[in-house]
């Protein structure tokens, strides 16, 4: 995206810009028939990001879903939160990865004679010029590539990943925590055709489930367990899986009297001082399969360079920041990144200033670490919060999850953070 953008950019039309990718070309003139089990949930932001260099058309002919309206409730009690837009746009659209990659694929070639891309590459060593107040002038980050050949850049982005290489070599510190959860994906079919705009999530005491919609008959699984839990699942027939995600969605089984009788008293309360506070309540499809071949697991962590920024260097997506996929906010902080580096670099291409100079790189990383430590803190304290079955600690997110649920200008507060 990030080199769409610059391609795209008239202040960069002398500009020499390479990708080096490690795959293969990804490009679909018409989709397979079966979804993809690795999907992101696209912002509007993000589509409207997508769209300034016309990918989300292509996107849009490829396979998506937008969805309207957001639930999240509590598993040990009655607790809940509805998003939703009062003008029925659209929330968001749940995207497969794939779709994604072929989208931006099929745009590079509109750029060809600007962006070289360099497909089945793989970077082994990289020399880095001095700071610009050493004696050293030279202006090149130097990149070897294991076939031999040798590039050289004014600046080197990193866009490789939370185990990015770009950051190491650089030795850019990374703050890192493993969460003691595995988040397991697959493709799920509903029992019955639905409209299927919702996007649907419950806290249990071991993690998050989603359902996220794919069509009216179909919906993508992300459910974040602990390690053993997510491995009993990916080892389990079709039916008991079936039966486990049911149960995880329908079962009342981590209720208890005291906190469902003190969660009613301040439901009650909240609707006395607000009647027209309360959303109302949608019960969640029902799952009748799974694709076969879809099921698979991953590692959960908590991740964040103290710098995304050096001489010549930035990080942008994962290799700056890595964050629990509870807030289905990941991609949508790299977008955020690419559109903020892609300002300041343009600018500064316009004032005729050096590229990789720290003077505007700065910039980017103080505006960018501002809105990303936020939401990655926010999203690590609810990880914790709701990773714990403690009486008090229940009775307090389930009043903060009522009280927050009958306070419409601040779930559209939290609705304007999360489609930028």
């Amino acid at each position: 995206i990030y080199l769409l953008i610059l391609g795209h950019d008239i202040h960069f039309h002398d500009k020499k810009i390479a990708l080096l990718e490690a795959g293969p070309r990804k490009e679909y003139d018409r989709m397979p028939d079966s979804y993809s089990n690795r999907v992101s949930s696209i912002s509007p932001g993000s589509a409207t990001l997508l769209s300034s260099f016309g990918a989300w058309d292509q996107v849009c002919s490829l396979r998506l879903k937008p969805f309207r309206r957001m639930q999240v409730w509590d598993a040990c009690s009655e607790a809940m939160i509805v998003f939703e837009k009062d003008d029925l746009d659209d929330m968001g659209y749940i995207v497969e990865n794939d779709v994604i990659m072929s989208a931006l694929t099929k745009q590079l070639d509109a750029v060809a004679d600007r962006v070289e891309v360099f497909y089945r590459s793989r970077a082994v060593g990289y020399t880095w010029p001095l700071p610009s107040h050493s004696c050293d002038t030279s202006p090149w980050v130097q990149i070897e590539l294991a076939d031999g050949r040798r590039l050289q850049t004014k600046l080197l982005i990193g866009a490789d990943g939370h185990n990015s290489v770009v950051r190491k070599e650089a030795e850019i510190k990374n703050i890192e925590h493993r969460y003691d959860q595995s988040a397991v994906v697959a493709t799920l079919h509903l029992s019955e055709a639905t409209d299927n705009n919702v996007a649907w999530q419950r806290f249990l005491p071991t993690g998050p489930i989603a359902l996220l919609p794919l069509s009216d008959t179909a919906s993508s699984l992300v459910w974040s367990t602990s390690h053993e839990h997510a491995s009993e699942l990916l080892a389990m027939d079709e039916e008991s899986f079936v039966g486990s995600i049911n149960s995880a969605f329908w079962s009342n089984v981590n209720h208890s009297d005291f906190i469902d009788a003190a969660g009613a008293m301040f439901r009650s309360a909240i609707s006395l001082l607000k009647p027209s506070g309360t959303a109302v309540r949608q019960l969640p499809p029902s799952i009748a399969k799974v694709d076969p071949e879809s099921r698979a697991m991953f590692p959960l962590g908590l991740g964040h360079a103290t710098e995304y920024v050096r001489h010549r260097v930035a990080l942008i997506g994962d290799a700056a920041h890595r964050v629990h996929p509870l807030a289905g906010q990941g991609v949508n902080l790299g977008f955020g990144d690419i559109a903020c580096l892609a300002h300041h670099l343009s600018a500064a291409a316009f004032n005729g200033s050096d590229l990789g100079s720290l003077k505007h790189l700065l910039k980017f990383e103080t505006e960018r670490q501002r809105h990303n430590v936020s939401l990655i803190a926010a999203t690590d304290v609810l990880k914790r919060l709701y990773s714990t079955r403690l009486t008090p600690l229940v009775l307090l997110r389930t009043w903060g999850l009522q009280a927050t649920n009958a306070l419409p200008p601040v779930k559209e507060q939290i609705v304007a953070f999360a489609s930028k």
